[in-house]
């Protein structure tokens, strides 16, 4: 393996002379003190690896560690332990240390680990690379009520899915659970292990949520380059979701303005065959079978074929992008004085504007970005964008992507974002990051690609290895659609489910003052409260059930704050096993890295050796109808008594069931922070109804989600976002703030 420095010697932040600076004394005496520093450790070792010493070292030619002693104490992968300080400093601090000072695994070796050859990934810069689609762990996307049975992945890769308790407005750290685990199993146990994550959308980042590297000692480096715009994979969604509006738009304006013989002139030039989409339109219609010569078509063939004839009122397609920003949820477009047509209803030749109502989506909210998710290769992705309804005809015939001739160039967008990007944690395990979907009314989950690839590569030869995936938002939201939409695309079997809880949400459940960002916590959050405790176990234990319905194994990982209680952790504990939890850890990564995890990571092993692939099952059958469906997620899941629908929903599922759309599955939009859709109701609520407001379709990515309470599509900004804090020094370079 090549190393930076003799870096794989030389696992250690370059601090000392920080703390000596602090504390008085030498560098030496310093490091003698160890344990008796802020109750952590001193690093033993400094080394400084800068950007231009890392690509020298990538080129084979020698630089220089500054070394103050030597530690001969390695992990499991055969790296000098990482050393965590204390208190913990804030992420960037953290992300920046490891990059500069320490330095990071070249991406080819980190890219060895899991045994892809240099010739399988795209170096993209010095820390992260693109990983080509080659024979994946499995190529079934029939699906039908049998893919995960009927899966070839029935190696020895072990699937385990991270997912939560309903959350406070902080969120419970199941990014950070993640990535911590991952560092457990593979850095601490030994285990063959790669993590698979969403990248961030940029909205929150400069919001009020943050980034999604993970936190403390358990996050992907650099972060900054994570959380930001990392390899362009949401450009891309944003670039080929727009097009896809502008062509619409325009669709409309031609069509308005033109008659059909014009309009096929200008689609069918004379001479050409025809485009690939509008053949695709024909075989659609049944039209032309077999004419591929403009000539060859009768006028009312011609008719047929370019007059669209989009009801302007069925338009559900929206423009994006990766900004919170509340003004564009409605905007008007087409006030442009060229964006004129002539009124059919006047004689005298009168121009009228062509303007339309429409708003904007956050991209992670587009259609595009969960086509991107549910992918299992680059034809999958082709059919998929193509197969994208924007609207309907006058004639209720659905109007899709391939109809506007786009859905070829959306694919050419979209090309390089299909290949999973793979980066490196803070102790030099393998992630793969990959979409980023929204959890509330998208899969909230990372694309199938990635953890095709990732099971593949740990479940090569027997390897028996481990790919953690996380689920977004609560059990009720990411975990259920994780087993619904994502493991029918993807044929794949996972063997089990870590909950992430905290002691501060469950005593919110319980009846605990409100919890909001940017305010200080109140006192029953930091101190022990039992009595807030027992009552909100009862959230948690509501997504242990549901978890066990799907038959997998749970492990509950207690994400630990410094403000817990032996007392508060042993109490969770307890009431996990009671709900039928395989094991209930408390977890530390935060603060120590895998170390901290050591206990959940070897949980998880023991529970993934007890899963019986048998055993996992769907909770409803594609076969079932709409109304069906919803209504088992609204019991099994959330406890609702049943679900009722308004007049516009209903005339949906007709629409949707006569489009062929009746077999999809079924991703339910409502709230992160309850079981139900009302957010302020805590704990496990009962007697209540889910009430359906409208029911929207992703064709393309293939699942229908009924709207439940008031969703917005893209976020505002707080009083104070998170940019406020966001600089960079102009000397270094280096981003500031950010966290």
């Amino acid at each position: 393996m090549r190393v930076i420095n003799n870096l794989n010697n030389v696992w250690m932040l370059s601090v000392v002379s920080t703390l000596v600076l602090a504390l008085g004394g030498s560098a030496a005496a310093a490091a003698a003190r160890g344990n008796e520093i802020d109750g952590g450790a001193l690093p033993t070792t400094s080394t400084t690896t800068t950007t231009s010493n890392l690509m020298r070292a990538k080129e084979g030619t020698t630089t220089t560690t500054t070394t103050s002693s030597s530690s001969s104490e390695v992990n499991a992968l055969g790296y000098p332990v990482l050393q965590c300080k204390s208190p913990v400093p804030s992420d960037i601090e953290i992300s920046q240390q490891i990059v500069k000072e320490v330095g990071l695994l070249p991406v080819e070796d980190v890219a060895k680990q899991i045994g892809l050859t240099p010739d399988q990934i795209i170096p993209w810069g010095i820390s992260k690379a693109k990983v080509k689609l080659t024979k994946k762990a499995n190529n079934n996307n029939n699906n039908d009520d049998d893919a995960a049975t009927t899966s070839v992945h029935n190696n020895s890769a072990n699937y385990v899915v991270v997912t939560g308790i309903n959350p406070t407005p902080l969120g419970e750290g199941k990014s950070t659970t993640t990535i911590g685990l991952a560092q457990a199993l593979g850095a601490i146990l030994g285990k063959k292990t790669v993590a698979c994550i969403r990248q961030p959308s940029q909205g929150p980042t400069f919001g009020i949520k943050g980034g999604a590297a993970g936190g403390g000692y358990a996050q992907v480096v650099p972060m900054e380059e994570f959380n930001l715009h990392l390899t362009g994979d949401i450009h891309a969604v944003t670039a080929a979701n727009n097009l896809l509006a502008a062509a619409l738009e325009t669709r409309l304006l031609h069509e308005a303005s033109q008659t059909d013989p014009a309009l096929f002139k200008r689609l069918c030039p004379p001479g050409k065959p025809l485009a690939k989409s509008l053949l695709k339109r024909c075989e659609k219609l049944g039209i032309a079978v077999g004419k591929t010569m403009p000539e060859e078509f009768t006028k009312e063939e011609q008719s047929q074929l370019v007059r669209l004839d989009i009801d302007p009122s069925t338009i559900t397609w929206q423009r994006v992008l990766d900004t919170c920003d509340r003004h564009l949820r409605q905007v008007q477009v087409g006030l442009g004085p060229k964006e004129t047509v002539k009124d059919k209803e006047s004689n005298d030749g009168q121009r009228i504007q062509h303007t339309r109502t429409t708003g904007f989506d956050i991209t992670v909210a587009s259609e595009v970005m969960a086509v991107l998710a549910l992918a299992t290769d680059l034809a999958d992705l082709r059919q998929k964008l193509g197969s994208m309804v924007v609207g309907y005809s006058y004639s209720k015939i659905p109007i899709t992507a391939d109809d506007l001739g786009c859905g070829g160039a959306l694919t050419v967008l979209m090309k390089d974002a299909l290949l999973p990007t793979l980066m490196q944690t803070v102790e030099r395990t393998p992630v793969l990051v990959h979409a980023g979907p929204f959890a509330n009314i998208a899969t909230g989950n990372s694309s199938v690609v990635a953890d095709q690839i990732a099971l593949q590569a740990v479940g090569k030869d027997g390897g028996g290895g481990f790919v953690v995936t996380e689920a977004g938002f609560g059990a009720d939201i990411g975990m259920e659609k994780f087993f619904h939409i994502k493991c029918r695309s993807s044929g794949l079997i996972p063997q089990a489910a870590v909950i992430v809880a905290t002691i501060r949400a469950l005593k919110m459940h319980g009846g605990g003052p409100p919890v909001s960002a940017g305010k200080p916590l109140a006192e029953e959050y930091q101190q022990e409260n039992l009595e807030l405790l027992k009552v909100g176990v009862a959230n948690l234990q509501k997504h242990v059930e549901n978890a066990r319905k799907f038959g997998v194994q749970v492990v509950v990982a207690v994400n630990r704050f410094a403000t817990d209680t032996e007392a508060e952790i042993e109490l969770v504990q307890q009431a996990s096993l009671d709900a039928g939890a395989f094991d209930a850890v408390m977890s530390n990564h935060w603060a120590e890295g895998g170390r901290g995890a050591k206990a959940l990571g070897e949980a998880v092993v023991k529970a993934c050796e007890n899963a019986q692939r048998d055993d996992f099952r769907f909770l409803y059958d594609l076969e079932q109808t709409i109304p069906e469906k919803i209504e088992i997620i609204s019991k099994e899941i959330y406890g609702a008594d049943g679900v009722e629908y308004s007049d516009l929903a209903l005339s949906q599922i007709q629409q949707y069931t006569d489009a062929g759309f009746g077999k999809f599955p079924i991703c339910m939009a409502k709230t992160q922070y309850s079981l139900s859709c009302d957010a302020s109701a805590k704990n496990v609520p009962t007697n209540f109804t889910i009430f359906v407001r409208e029911i929207r379709s992703c064709a393309g990515a293939q699942f229908l989600y009924p709207v439940c309470g008031d969703i917005m599509t893209i976020p505002g900004l707080p009083t104070r976002p998170g940019f406020y804090d966001v600089d960079i020094d102009t000397e270094t370079g280096d981003v500031i703030g950010l966290f």
